[in-house]
């Protein structure tokens, strides 16, 4: 069984896509590339380095915010994914707790994101496996 991930207690969040918006951007600002409408705010967790040598990627539900915004969140839950090999989870926060409704969205976008990113990454020549893991285990408090 998969150890849980930890998530600290709060964090600061920027937003990058805002909830509508399909552009999504590298670290320096470049376009990565456009994909679907996002159904919910999508960012970065401040000062964080997940699995695939990014930081950690947060999904903010809720209204609409504008790209840059920063803010401070608690987790809900993680939803895993693999993105050309590496573990990407993307640490679903908002005002709690995770409605039903609110989780198969979550599934449901992941689940055409990851058919879309199978195409992108033909076309770049990629090979690596990308997709949904699901749900997974994570714990706000450390483990020692």
């Amino acid at each position: 069984m998969t150890p849980p991930l930890f998530v600290p207690e709060s964090f600061d969040v920027v937003i990058e896509v805002p909830r509508g918006g399909m552009v999504k951007r590298r670290g320096d600002g470049r376009i990565d590339f456009i994909a679907l409408p996002s159904p919910f705010n999508y960012g970065s967790i401040v000062g964080t380095l997940a699995p695939d040598g990014d930081p950690y990627d947060a999904i903010v539900l809720g209204p609409r915010m504008r790209a840059g915004v920063t803010l401070e969140c608690t987790a809900l839950a993680v939803f895993g994914f693999l993105d050309r090999g590496q573990l990407d989870p993307k640490i679903v926060c908002g005002p709690g707790p995770l409605a039903d409704a609110d989780r198969r969205r979550v599934e449901r976008f992941f689940a055409i994101y990851q058919r879309f990113k199978r195409g992108l990454q033909r076309i770049r020549g990629q090979s690596e496996p990308t997709e949904v893991l699901g749900w997974l285990p994570w714990t706000s408090r450390s483990s020692s």
